[in-house]
């Protein structure tokens, strides 16, 4: 049977689709394809054109940016790991640790959540959702951190040495806390706020297909503000919740002073 004028005029559009894409390097994906296509005069969508290209199996070569996420080997000597997997201070505002992880949505990629964890109760008292992973998120939190804690006295804040805790604005930021920092290459120094990050994931977003932002931020308020913290209990805080661990040795405290 002789090939239909459809037919034909797809394969040949097809045979064009494939000389754009190998003259791009294998770069260009549907929409700059059918951009043009659209510029020698064919009247085609971008669905049209990736469409043929999913039959020919073809698609846009994109390989993800290596970033550099660690600072150099000369100003690394100078962080120090003050923390030593110590993880359970003796009371609130002791010690924080602070993390950044990765979350999909199918809409706009990745999304990044930094949180910062009091390491007395193991309570998230701070987090920031952001849609990159600038210097700026960390010093929101930061900022969110001291705002509710307001502390009086030095404390230790850990973390990676991601850039974006080894920025000169973070430096700043955490002037007066000892800031200590894991390892090169050794996320265990860091156990406890990565545990929460793996655990926020499975115990609450691993449910949904996460669309977007907005979406993911909902779920994180959910999960962290009114269960994790509040509700949720902990086998490290004596299977009560982190406030009620807090609230605990806050009222221990005040004994202790009245006996005094």
């Amino acid at each position: 049977r002789k090939k239909s004028k459809q037919q034909q005029y797809k394969e040949r559009v097809q045979i064009r689709i494939k000389e754009i894409y190998d003259k791009s390097k294998e770069i260009y994906g549907s929409p700059k394809i059918t951009h043009i296509l659209r510029q020698e005069g064919y009247k085609i969508s971008q669905k049209t054109v990736s469409n043929y290209m999913r039959e020919m199996g073809i698609k846009a070569c994109y390989i993800k940016p290596w970033t550099k996420t660690t600072i150099s080997k000369d100003f690394s000597t100078n962080l120090k790991n003050i923390l030593k997997r110590d993880f359970n201070p003796k009371g609130p505002d002791a010690a924080w640790c602070t993390d950044i992880t990765y979350i999909w949505t199918y809409t706009e990629g990745f999304v990044y959540l930094t949180s910062i964890m009091d390491l007395y109760s193991r309570k998230i008292i701070a987090w920031v959702l952001t849609k990159d992973m600038t210097a700026q998120s960390v010093l929101e939190v930061i900022k969110t951190a001291k705002q509710r804690r307001n502390i009086q006295k030095p404390l230790v804040i850990h973390s990676d040495r991601g850039i974006q805790f080894t920025s000169k604005e973070y430096r700043e930021l955490t002037e007066k806390m000892k800031r200590s920092y894991s390892k090169k290459g050794t996320p265990w120094d860091n156990a406890c706020i990565e545990s929460f990050h793996a655990l926020i994931k499975r115990e609450w977003l691993n449910r949904y297909k996460i669309w977007d932002y907005q979406q993911a931020k909902r779920l994180i308020f959910e999960y962290i503000e009114t269960f994790y913290n509040t509700i949720r209990i902990h086998g490290h805080c004596d299977y009560l919740s982190p406030d009620e661990y807090e609230k605990e040795y806050y009222a221990n405290q005040i004994k202790q002073l009245n006996l005094n």
